[in-house]
């Protein structure tokens, strides 16, 4: 199959004309946007996206564009996603596939055909660069293979990404990332630290993944308001966010995702500085309505309602690391069941880093608005409308005196 795809692509390269623009309908199927290390069993992510792509048998378009191995990493997502009751086959289309002509290949008819005709396409890890490299042409436009993705996505076919195939959902992605506490004292610049990411979410939501793991909810602040988005869905690992073609939210797997909302916020000038983001962490089972704004705990948390008046946690609430793994999601678990209106976390960096002197304080407040659920079998929480406020802070140095 793929000899033959490869022939076709050269063909295909001989053949080409005119780009079929990708139409303007809304499309209506579904997204599963993986925050990355999706472990192999985990059968509730993989068994949806092959039921989104038509259930046992389906076609799905594996795209291991992103790889470094893209031959290895295309056998194993096939392999996976067959398990599971798929029928995949591989898009040789990406930079790194050895023996190939990648732009030739993104503009094969056949291919594009394929493409087309599927229940469904995986975008397995890597750096996402690549994969909009491999699927724009050098001027920008859509390759044959890109439009034809649109026309199964706006058909109704699932569009399922895992780390780098979950960052170029979104029409912004980061790109040449600095480490988050230099994104947030340095900012983020078009063409380096962000650029533009293939859009499938849409225009209005700012995606980003191995959020909780590695604190990258932070780093998401400043690339958000240099390009105006009022609404980001960070998602953890081995975890997804299945959303449909009616735009709600669902959460599965291992942890959950933070919605990060912009409408109120205010910022000034100057050194980072954010005040009154919504900050809501979705648990495993809840979902979130983007055009309503409206957000459902899971079915085992529906009676699990917090009352602030018997709070579980009381005294203060502080983490010295606010970007460590998993931290900032704890800190409002326990905030929003205390005796406490709010919660502080820090961070700085080495002695050596730049600007060792900046840091910055995180502090977790709650409002009106503010709930939160607690499950029963397992104690997890769901925490919706925080309000979350970032301010730069001077870090004296040395931090340690030696006598």
């Amino acid at each position: 199959m793929l000899d033959l795809l490869r022939r076709g692509a050269l063909a295909g390269l001989l053949a080409a004309t005119t780009l079929v623009q990708a139409s303007p309908a809304a499309p209506q199927g579904s997204l599963v946007i993986i925050g990355g290390a999706l472990r192999a069993d985990n059968a509730q992510v993989w068994e949806r996206i092959v039921a989104l792509a038509g259930g046992k048998g389906a076609r799905i378009a594996v795209f291991a564009s992103a790889a470094a191995n893209p031959e290895r990493v295309a056998a194993s997502s096939v392999e996976r996603l067959n398990k599971y009751g798929a029928n995949a086959f591989v898009v040789p289309v990406a930079v790194k596939l050895a023996g190939t002509d990648f732009q030739a290949a993104a503009d094969d008819p056949a291919l594009a055909e394929a493409v087309r005709r599927a229940g469904g396409a995986y975008f397995a890890g890597g750096d996402q660069a690549r994969i909009t490299r491999a699927l724009r042409r050098p001027d920008g436009s859509d390759s044959r293979v890109l439009s034809a993705l649109w026309d199964m996505h706006r058909r109704g076919g699932v569009i399922a990404g895992s780390s780098a195939g979950a960052a170029i959902m979104s029409s912004t992605m980061f790109y040449d990332a600095k480490p988050v506490l230099a994104t947030l004292k340095l900012g983020v610049t078009d063409g380096h630290e962000i650029a533009p990411g293939l859009g499938f979410i849409g225009d209005e939501v700012f995606v980003d993944q191995h959020l909780l793991v590695r604190g990258r909810f932070a780093r998401m602040l400043p690339a958000m308001l240099k390009k105006g988005y009022k609404l980001g869905l960070g998602i953890d690992e081995n975890t997804a966010m299945v959303v449909s073609g009616q735009r709600e939210v669902e959460v599965l797997g291992y942890k959950g995702a933070l919605l990060l909302d912009l409408a109120d916020a205010t910022s000034a000038a100057g050194t980072f500085n954010i005040s009154n983001v919504k900050l809501s962490y979705l648990d495993n089972g809840d979902r979130y309505d983007i055009a309503s704004g409206v957000l459902t705990p899971s079915p085992d948390k529906a009676d699990g309602k917090i009352d602030p008046a018997k709070p579980y946690y009381r005294g203060p609430l502080f983490s010295a690391d606010i970007l460590g793994n998993t931290t900032v999601v704890d800190l409002m678990g326990k905030l929003i069941d205390s005796d406490q209106s709010d919660a502080i976390g820090v961070t700085l960096g080495s002695p050596r880093d730049v600007q060792p002197e900046l840091g910055f304080e995180f502090r977790l407040r709650k409002a009106n608005d503010s709930v939160g659920y607690v499950s029963a079998a397992t104690e997890a929480y769901s925490v919706y409308r925080l309000r979350l406020d970032v301010r730069p802070i001077q870090i004296k140095q040395p931090l340690y005196q030696y006598k």
